[in-house]
C-alpha cells in the first residue's frame, strides 16, 4: 500500500511528519511522494494563520483529486483547534489531532477494517509528556533537528499555539544529554535545539534552558548548538551570560518581537516592552557581535493605528536584527484578540507586509556587509555551500566535505 505526506508550517510539524512516516515504513508501507498517486494521503495540518488553514484544506483537496478512491488523513494542529470543520470536507475520512498522532498508523488501520468516517481528538491539556522522543529527530542533510520540548505556557492574545499543542511538556535532561552524545558518536558537529516555545523547557521538571545548555556544552564532538525561537522574558541574566561568552553556542538567536508599539504588545500581552526588547538585543550584540537576530513581526493586529506601525517600522529600523518574518494578523479560535475592534482592513495589512519586507531585505543586506572580513566558522551543508555559525548561506567552491565545521572568510 502507497502513503503520501505532506507537512505544512512549522519544523514541529515536520519532526511529527517523521515520527509517523517512520512508523509506515517499519510496516511496511510504501513512501511515495505527494506529488504521486496514493492509497493513503497524509496531510499535518497548520492552524497559526487563516492562511495555514486555507493551504492545509488546498491540499486535502490535491489529495483526493489524485486519487478520488484514497483515504484521506488530516492531522496536526488545524484538526486539533478545529477538528468538526475538517470533518465536514467530504474530502477527509479520518481526523486525528495532535493529540493521537503517535497513535496514526493503528487508528488508519482501524478505519480500514470499517471505512466509517471518524474524528479522534483528545484533550491537549491533559498531555504531560513528550510523546516517542527517541525518535523525534529531523534532519536538514547533516543538521539534526532535536525536539526537547512541547507546548507553551503562555497565552498571548493573537496565538492558537497553547490550544494546538498544550502546555509545557520537557524531555528529561538525562535523555536530551544521552541523544545529543549519540549524534557526536555519529560525527555530527551541529545540533539545532528546538520545540513550540524553547526558552519554556524544563518549567515542569524543576530546571531550565540554561541547566541544558550547561551539559550540552561538556559533549566532545558536538562544536555547535543552535537554538530556536526563544521569548525574551524566559531569558533571565544566567542564560544570557552564557549564550555570549560559551563558543558552542551558535551566535544566532530568534527573538520574537510581534510589535514595536508599546500600546500593541499590552494588547497582545506579551509581557515586555519594545524598551526591554531592545536591552535584551543590544546586550547580545555588544557582548557577542557577530550575533546574527532574527524575529517574528504581526501586522494588522485590531486597533493598529498608522501611528502604531510607524513605532514598529522605526523601531525594527533601528534595531540590529538581520532578518525578520513578517506575518499579517488573523483572527484564531479561542483567542482573546478575535474580540478586539476595529478590525484592520486587508489591504492595510498588505500594504504593512510589503513596506516590512522591503526593510528586511535591508536589514539582510546589511548584516552581510557588516561580517565580510570576518573570519567564521561554518558547516558545509552541501557540496560548495555552507551555513555560517550566525546563520549566512554561502556559495563557495572547493568545499567538498559535507558535514565538516570549517572556518571560512566572508
Amino acid at each position: 500500500m502507497k502513503v503520501a505526506f505532506e507537512t505544512l508550517g512549522c519544523r514541529m510539524n515536520q519532526f511529527d511528519t517523521d515520527l509517523i512516516k517512520n512508523k509506515f515504513i517499519q510496516k511496511g508501507y510504501e513512501v511515495v511522494s505527494f506529488e504521486d498517486v496514493a492509497d493513503v494521503y497524509v496531510i499535518n495540518t497548520c492552524t497559526v494563520t487563516v492562511g495555514g488553514d486555507r493551504s492545509s484544506r488546498q491540499a486535502i483537496y490535491q489529495a483526493k483529486r489524485r486519487n478520488p478512491k484514497a483515504v484521506v488523513v488530516a492531522t496536526g494542529c488545524y484538526a486539533q483547534v478545529n477538528p468538526q470543520e475538517l470533518a465536514k470536507l467530504k474530502e477527509v475520512d479520518l481526523v486525528i489531532g495532535n493529540t493521537h498522532k503517535s497513535e496514526l498508523l493503528r487508528i488508519l488501520e482501524e478505519y480500514l477494517e470499517r471505512r466509517e468516517k471518524k474524528v479522534v481528538v483528545g484533550e491537549i491539556f491533559r498531555e504531560k509528556e513528550v510523546k516517542n522522543f527517541d525518535t523525534v529527530l529531523y534532519f536538514e542533510g547533516v543538521r539534526p533537528f532535536l525536539k526537547v520540548q512541547e507546548g507553551c505556557n503562555k497565552f498571548c492574545t493573537f496565538c492558537v499555539i497553547p490550544y494546538a499543542r498544550g502546555k509545557v511538556r520537557s524531555v528529561e535532561l538525562e535523555r536530551v544529554v544521552e541523544q545529543v552524545k549519540l549524534l557526536a558518536q555519529k560525527g555530527f558537529k551541529e545540533v539545532v535545539l528546538t520545540g513550540t516555545q524553547l526558552s519554556q523547557y524544563g518549567w515542569d521538571k524543576g530546571y531550565n534552558l540554561y541547566t541544558l545548555l550547561k551539559e550540552l556544552i561538556k559533549i566532545e564532538g558536538i562544536e555547535l548548538i543552535r537554538l530556536s525561537s526563544m521569548h525574551i522574558k524566559e531569558m533571565d541574566k544566567e542564560l544570557l551570560k552564557l549564550i555570549v561568552s560559551e563558543e558552542k553556542i551558535a551566535p544566532h538567536f530568534h527573538l520574537s518581537l510581534q510589535s514595536g508599539s508599546n500600546r500593541i504588545l499590552k494588547l497582545m500581552d506579551r509581557g515586555y516592552t519594545r524598551e526591554e526588547y531592545e536591552e535584551v538585543v543590544n546586550f547580545i550584540v555588544e557582548n557577542r557581535p557577530i550575533s546574527s537576530i532574527g524575529t517574528d513581526v504581526i501586522v494588522g493586529f485590531p486597533t493598529e493605528s498608522e501611528e502604531d506601525f510607524q513605532k514598529t517600522y522605526e523601531f525594527l529600523k533601528r534595531l540590529p536584527i538581520s532578518y525578520m518574518h513578517i506575518f499579517p494578523y488573523s483572527d484564531r479560535p479561542f483567542t482573546k484578540a478575535r474580540k478586539l475592534k476595529p478590525k484592520i482592513p486587508e489591504r492595510i495589512k498588505k500594504e504593512r507586509v510589503k513596506i516590512l519586507k522591503e526593510l528586511d531585505q535591508e536589514k539582510r543586506k546589511e548584516f552581510y556587509e557588516k561580517n565580510k572580513g570576518k573570519e567564521l566558522r561554518a558547516l558545509v551543508i552541501e557540496e560548495d555551500r555552507l551555513l555560517t555559525e550566525n546563520y549566512i548561506d554561502l556559495r563557495r567552491e572547493g568545499y567538498k566535505e559535507v558535514g565538516k565545521l570549517v572556518r571560512v572568510s566572508i
